[in-house]
């Protein structure tokens, strides 16, 4: 009952939840460094709102497809059919992408968790089971769909919350209103006059060239192309070639074969080494999408995206990035405007040096 009751208040102040979701989840960028423990309160905050906004899309979701009225005014991005036809078509990969990213959400939490309660041979025991679980969930959904993997395999929050029709249709508060009249008929002898008399020049208003840019600008990008007229599960094409796969499973055992080999020895520059080789190889191994396939080439565009994070592991971290972001903060904090983002720079050197997680693969 009290479950049907917040369902039904979220509905109902759905626009006003993702503000504060949002104000909260911007906040957590403030908090490290600020007093004891602030790094794990914020990314408690953090991934708490995960959790709860995951929640919530799934349930204003169910609730946008059941409409048979909703019609939405901007077409679902390619991600959002990709991925909500599969979790459509298929209960088990619905339920591994959920833990997968509950796990992401979770992960850094745990890890400093596990920093506080347990030494640390056993906190990078943890981690290890968590990517050993982390890639057995991949491997799984990749045997699903034979498919490259996507990095969010969930639906994202694609429409607008305003659009969403309320649970209840007049407010239990107010009196109703009164019905309205019915519109007033054409008089007779404007029946037959079809066509419009031309404004006047004087009363004409110039056309705004600048707004006719700018509208032409928004529209561009959604008209439609040929994978608008796809199948939502045929906007990224199945593995045809066993190199196809040996890329792709290269590519999910990267964080597994990185967290195994800092457990064995953290002070060796093996690890990176070996899963920049592990990337390389799975990059050159991957099949070249076609310009029509915009799904898959968005991901791995995203995937190659990525590989600046390797500025910030192991010993490139330590020799060349850290020092640089050091003195990159020393010259900000003198400056008026920006010794706030000097401040904030500083409070997250540290944690890259004491959490996992915060530059995992």
């Amino acid at each position: 009952m009290s479950l049907a009751r917040y369902e039904s208040f979220l509905l109902n102040n759905v626009s006003t939840i993702s503000t504060v979701e949002s104000s909260l989840r911007s906040l957590t960028w403030f908090l490290p460094g600020r007093f004891k423990d602030a790094e794990l309160a914020s990314e408690a905050l953090s991934a708490v709102l995960n959790m709860i906004s995951m929640y919530h899309d799934t349930l204003l979701a169910r609730i946008t497809y059941s409409d048979p009225k909703f019609r939405p005014v901007i077409p679902f991005s390619l991600h959002t059919r990709f991925t909500k036809a599969w979790m459509d078509k298929n209960s088990i990969y619905k339920w591994a992408a959920r833990m997968l990213e509950i796990i992401r959400y979770t992960e850094l939490v745990i890890e400093m968790g596990m920093r506080r309660k347990v030494s640390s041979r056993n906190r990078w025991r943890g981690i290890v089971l968590l990517e050993f679980i982390k890639a057995l969930l991949r491997l799984l959904l990749l045997k699903i769909t034979r498919r490259p993997l996507l990095s969010t395999p969930i639906p994202e929050r694609d429409f607008d919350p305003t659009t969403i029709p309320s649970s209840n249709q007049t407010s239990p508060t107010l009196a109703p209103t009164s019905p309205r009249s019915s519109p007033r008929s054409t008089p007779d002898h404007l029946k037959n006059n079809h066509i419009p008399l031309d404004p006047h020049p004087l009363l004409a208003t110039p056309p705004d060239e600048s707004a006719e840019s700018v509208l032409q600008d928004y529209l561009l990008p959604k008209a439609l192309d040929t994978s608008a007229v796809k199948p939502s599960i045929s906007l990224v094409r199945p593995f045809s070639s066993p190199q196809d796969w040996l890329s792709e499973i290269l590519y999910i055992l990267r964080p597994l074969v990185y967290a195994t080999m800092l457990y064995r020895n953290r002070r060796s520059n093996k690890p990176l080494l070996t899963i920049l080789a592990m990337e390389l190889v799975s990059r050159n191994l991957r099949r070249n999408p076609s310009p029509s396939a915009v799904l898959e080439r968005a991901e791995y565009a995203h995937r190659d995206r990525d590989i600046l994070w390797y500025l910030f592991r192991g010993s490139v971290w330590d020799t060349y990035t850290r020092p640089k972001l050091e003195a990159l903060a020393d010259r900000m904090s003198n400056a008026p405007l920006l010794g706030i983002f000097g401040v904030l720079l500083n409070d997250w050197i540290p944690l890259i040096d004491e959490y996992y997680y915060y530059t995992a693969p």
